[in-house]
């Protein structure tokens, strides 16, 4: 199996982990937000069950289809977590359609929008880094 069929594979299950945290008894406080920070909804887990279905079917599809999820992929969500850093909502949950521009302090911020960063920047350079295992 190559890497970008491993790394297409365990995106789908941090996606799918994601999309259960809600639903993980002690995980949420009193507000339903997952560790004190991220308040999930239907739009959330939502868009983490498809996001996790497509990187399942790409790892299970081929190298040059991983790779097409993890660029693609990462883009979206990289973006998101950039517009959520500015504005304080993302697009992919429709937040900034929902809620706009919100006041939130920096830190919060950051720590609420560090998993999209994350996922987001790691789907992209390992795109590139991997991309001879694509033809």
């Amino acid at each position: 199996m190559s890497r970008l069929r491993l790394i297409s594979g365990l995106y789908a299950l941090a996606l799918l982990g994601a999309a259960a945290l809600n639903y993980v008894p002690g995980l949420t406080d009193a507000q339903g937000r997952a560790f004190g920070i991220f308040a999930l909804d239907i739009y959330d887990d939502s868009l983490h069950l498809a996001s996790a279905l497509w990187a399942g079917i790409a790892a299970l599809l081929s190298a040059r289809a991983a790779r097409n999820f993890l660029f693609y992929f990462g883009i979206l969500y990289f973006s998101d977590g950039l517009l959520g850093l500015v504005t304080g909502s993302g697009y992919l949950d429709l937040g900034i359609v929902n809620y706009g521009i919100v006041d939130l302090p920096l830190g919060f911020k950051i720590l609420a929008n560090l998993p999209h960063l994350f996922l987001g920047g790691v789907a992209i350079v390992s795109s590139y880094l991997f991309a001879r295992e694509a033809p």
